[in-house]
């Protein structure tokens, strides 16, 4: 407006331009807002939109090699600054490792479905120090030697999924070693989302004793957990356990927050309806890619 003293929002500083644009949705700050003004674009260039990087939607419907390729490129333009990162179905290793490699701080990070394994956590848990939440729901390859790992090096770890999903368990007999890892590692736990593990109840008291602080623990689906309620409200009147066994009328108000998860968890039969569609989820996939073209400067797939 003439004659105004407010600054035009192509005046506005990147950092200040980062903090509106983590409002849009993912797809909006990679293909819309670059081709508004070159001030957007250089603000979407730099570090200041991606301190926080949450492609978990987007990921859970695109090709592994598109994922690594997408998540390489994000992290490099958060250049050290990445404070929250959320993906699903990660399978390569070595994008686990240069995750870690640029994880000065971070404090968030969400990897459900994930392929990769014990090895590869034990050789970069020491590089995940500043994590303080961690989700590693449904990583199938993931075991007591990973857990102990992070807890051994994650010290200010607070809250834990290790949500699993029934049918991931085929074979297994017990998870009472995870269970025991996190109680041995992880002392400050607060939240802690273990539903479907095959845990015993000494597993899970040994987690309840062991992590004073703890005051959520999600137990669904866990059969083999019998707790004395009159004994938890005496002894830690401030945790709430949810389940094991959840009533089909149970109101949702009280655990629809605790996982990010619980819609698909519960849902699968319909989501596969969705998901085995493929021809609609290419033609998703490729619109979507098509916004990356030359003339904004994003094209797909980033250079290397």
């Amino acid at each position: 407006m003439e004659g105004s003293d407010l600054r035009q929002w192509d005046e506005l500083i990147p950092d200040a331009l980062g903090l509106i644009f983590n409002n849009l949705s993912f797809q909006e700050v990679l293909t819309v807002v670059p081709r508004v003004c070159k001030s957007w674009g250089k603000a979407v260039a730099g570090p200041y939109c991606w301190q926080e990087i949450d492609i978990e939607e987007w990921s859970n419907h695109s090709e592994p090699e598109n994922i690594h390729q997408m998540l390489r490129m994000l992290i490099m333009r958060s250049a050290g600054s990445l404070r929250k990162l959320c993906v699903s179905g990660l399978l390569d290793d070595n994008v686990f490792s240069f995750i870690a490699e640029n994880a000065h701080s971070l404090h968030t990070l969400k990897l459900p479905r994930s392929g990769i394994g014990n090895s590869v956590v034990e050789q970069v848990a020491g590089k995940l120090c500043t994590i303080t939440f961690l989700d590693l729901s449904y990583c199938g390859k993931i075991g007591a030697r990973g857990l102990e790992a992070i807890g051994k090096n994650c010290k200010s770890l607070a809250g834990l999924r290790r949500n699993m999903h029934p049918l991931d368990l085929d074979g297994k007999i017990s998870q009472n070693d995870e269970a025991l890892a996190i109680a041995a590692t992880m002392p400050k736990l607060k939240h802690l989302e273990m539903a479907y593990l095959l845990i015993d109840t000494t597993s899970a008291l040994e987690i309840i004793c062991n992590c004073p602080e703890l005051e959520f623990l999600d137990l669904r689906g866990c059969w083999d957990v019998k707790l004395d309620d009159k004994y938890l409200k005496e002894k830690f009147h401030k945790l709430k356990v949810l389940g094991p066994h959840v009533l089909d009328h149970y109101e949702r108000r009280d655990w629809e927050d605790c996982s990010d998860y619980s819609d698909s968890f519960y849902d699968y039969e319909s989501l596969d309806g969705i998901w085995d569609d493929d021809e609609r989820m290419e033609g998703l996939e490729l619109r979507f890619y098509q916004e990356f073209d030359d003339d904004s400067g994003f094209g797909w797939p980033p250079s290397p």
